[in-house]
């Protein structure tokens, strides 16, 4: 009898994407004939640009399609440096920008770039689950730092040095935040930053919703500091999910360290996708871009009103990215049942809070507006008939 290989323990005790298992399920659903309102992946529901799919054919029609350097094209890394310019007033040079296969592959390089086995990071609960599988699987240790709306999902200078040891590397933190679209001030970058210097650690800055803001005009980290590492997406903004292209801004120095790493984990970003994205940033593509940003607003002030009038509590508006990050203690002690409950009989999908984290992960329920003003008052008609 033949033996079956054994299964490393990273295989056998990471957690299932919840999310993902959830879109399964409601995929299976819509096979058999249900209409399913997606409210769970986040995901916009917009086409890809036609600018960007027209470069795409345009390059293809070429024939000539060959691997990139590691870091990218040299064009699309001029292209973002002039985004930084004149959108958010960095001045971030191309050296330093990395195009990555997703930001999924950013945020890896970034912790593969800095951790040895046994550093510690320190996240926010709740907070992107796949970053502490990413800190994981760089055998390091991620630390939870628990928020609330109260402090508007972003950890305190207390909470930092509470948590540091001598264990510690440093602070991954998002803004906007999934999942509750929370932005980090200026003032909170500043202590951020400062405690991560005199705590003789590093910060990492996911700003992959970075356009998607709606009370503000979007900004970067970057405009404030060179010190810290960036990760970002074409997915999100730019409408580009399964393109698979991002890119993580380094600081000065770890240019070459990062391209080393990115040319033994997966060579280099697609260059189909890497060409479709120079016209992202075309004057016609970013003026529907920002039309979607509106229409993103419109959806998420329709369900801060609504949602309350059926028992869900949002104790903070979401001020950028696509999710409601509601409270349901008040309709179940379990958000989990709730969300295949509003699966299984309403036809709504949207992700419980266990995917994001521990601390009151099961009073809360993330809800995409991802989907049209008409098909979210559907959403409500049938949450409401399920409740």
């Amino acid at each position: 009898m033949t033996s079956r290989p054994a299964l490393s323990s990273r295989a056998a005790n990471i957690p299932p994407f919840h999310v993902m298992e959830l879109l399964a399920r409601a995929h299976a659903l819509q096979s058999a004939g249900h209409d399913i309102i997606h409210m769970e992946v986040g995901e916009p529901d917009f086409p890809t640009p036609p600018p960007i799919i027209a470069a795409a054919q345009r390059f293809l029609a070429g024939g000539d399609v060959r691997y990139t350097q590691a870091t990218g094209l040299p064009e699309l890394r001029d292209a973002i440096f002039r985004f930084y310019r004149t959108r958010m007033n960095a001045n971030v040079p191309p050296h330093r920008i990395i195009i990555t296969a997703g930001a999924s592959a950013a945020l890896l390089l970034a912790i593969a770039a800095l951790t040895d086995p046994g550093d510690e990071w320190l996240l926010t609960d709740p907070g992107y689950p796949c970053n502490r599988q990413f800190i994981q699987a760089c055998n390091g240790v991620p630390r939870a730092l628990q928020v609330e709306a109260g402090t508007n999902y972003q950890p305190e200078a207390s909470q930092i040095r509470q948590a540091w040891s001598e264990h510690s590397k440093g602070l991954l933190v998002a803004s906007p935040a999934n999942p509750t679209g929370a932005l980090i001030s200026a003032p909170e970058v500043e202590m951020m930053n400062g405690l991560m210097q005199e705590l003789g650690g590093t910060l990492i800055v996911d700003e992959i919703y970075q356009g998607l803001v709606y009370d503000t005009k979007a900004s970067s980290v970057l405009a404030q500091h060179d010190n810290v590492f960036v990760v970002n997406s074409f997915s999100k903004y730019f409408g580009m999910t399964g393109w698979r292209l991002g890119w993580l801004v380094v600081p000065e120095g770890y240019e070459r360290h990062v391209e080393k790493l990115a040319q033994h984990l997966y060579i280099a970003a697609s260059t189909p996708a890497q060409h479709a994205a120079l016209a992202a940033f075309t004057p016609e593509c970013i003026g529907l871009l920002e039309e979607r940003r509106a229409l993103f607003a419109r959806r998420r002030d329709l369900l801060v009103r609504e949602l309350p009038g059926l028992g869900f509590r949002i104790h903070r508006q979401p001020e950028g990215a696509f999710y409601i990050y509601a409270n349901t203690s008040e309709l179940t002690s379990n958000s989990q049942d709730l969300a295949l409950r509003l699966l299984e009989k309403g036809f709504v999908a949207a992700t419980p809070g266990a995917d994001f984290g521990d601390w009151k992960s099961d009073q809360h329920l993330r809800l995409a507006y991802t989907t049209s003003e008409e098909r979210l008052m559907e959403a409500l008609t049938r949450i409401r008939s399920c409740l």
